[in-house]
């Protein structure tokens, strides 16, 4: 049965599931928002096998630490220790979901043969049948990138919902050529007909390092070749996070502060 599941908003989106009997739906604890109240909630420390909610790691004292070791790699990859279950007993129930940053949303339809990477916190949400990993870019590769080697993995059969920061856009690279250059920050998901990469921007020349320091993108780009499906999203969490610094810092904090103060009104 397809999970039906509805996005509301525009660039500061929500999923509105309606689950039904004999569906499960897990997410990252940070990511709920409400529920109707035949909803029933349970925390675990692993992802769901079957429509049942049952634990992954299987039952006993082993399953309790293979989940305490998946639930690690977890937060290697920035999520949360444990996940929320949702299930309903009764009639329909209805659930609220959402990242944590201001963007869109993507509802994904995993056909248990392709096999989606995102970065890391763009989990929201999945189905039983979705299975949650955690996969390496190469640590070479990551630190060149600068969004660290760890990325989410996802494979299975069901439903998905991850999210991002800003208006996304979907770009197969076999349209443009087979490659697609991507400032690291920007890619949100793809799917495993594409190969990533990173690369250096330009010579380490003169050029390249005036290009790299004062052009914005530093050093590497990211590369993703194939014909496939890439997500890619409109802001930064990195730039996102400099504009709230920089516009929270007091008028004489900020470069102008005696002309911040005389134009700004009363100050504290």
């Amino acid at each position: 049965m397809t999970l039906d599941v509805q996005l509301v908003g525009s660039t500061t989106q929500m999923a509105v599931v309606t689950l039904r009997p004999g569906q499960t739906l897990y997410c990252e604890a940070g990511k709920f928002l409400f529920s109707s109240g035949d909803v029933v909630v349970e925390t675990k420390l692993s992802a769901p096998t079957d429509p049942n909610g049952k634990d992954s790691g299987g039952g006993g004292f082993g399953g309790l630490l293979r989940g305490a070791a998946n639930a690690g790699k977890r937060v290697l990859a920035g999520e949360s220790f444990a996940f929320q279950h949702f299930h309903t007993l009764g009639g329909d129930g209805l659930l609220g979901l959402a990242g944590v940053l201001p963007g869109e949303m993507r509802h994904l339809e995993l056909d248990g043969a392709t096999t989606w990477f995102a970065e890391k916190d763009a989990f929201v949400a999945a189905e039983a049948g979705v299975h949650f990993d955690i996969a390496f870019s190469g640590l070479g590769q990551g630190l060149m990138g600068g969004e660290g080697f760890i990325l989410e993995k996802f494979t299975g059969r069901g439903s998905l919902l991850i999210a991002g920061a800003g208006d996304f856009i979907d770009i197969n690279p076999a349209d443009y050529g087979g490659t697609i250059r991507v400032d690291t920050g920007c890619i949100v998901a793809w799917d495993d007909r594409i190969s990533y990469g990173v690369e250096t921007v330009g010579r380490l020349n003169r050029q390249g390092i005036m290009s790299a320091v004062f052009g914005g993108e530093g050093l590497t780009l990211a590369t993703l070749r194939g014909n496939g499906r890439v997500i890619l999203q409109s802001v930064t969490i990195e730039a996102f996070a400099k504009a709230l610094v920089k516009n929270s810092a007091k008028p004489d904090q900020q470069g102008f502060g005696a002309l911040g103060g005389l134009f700004g009104g009363s100050r504290d």
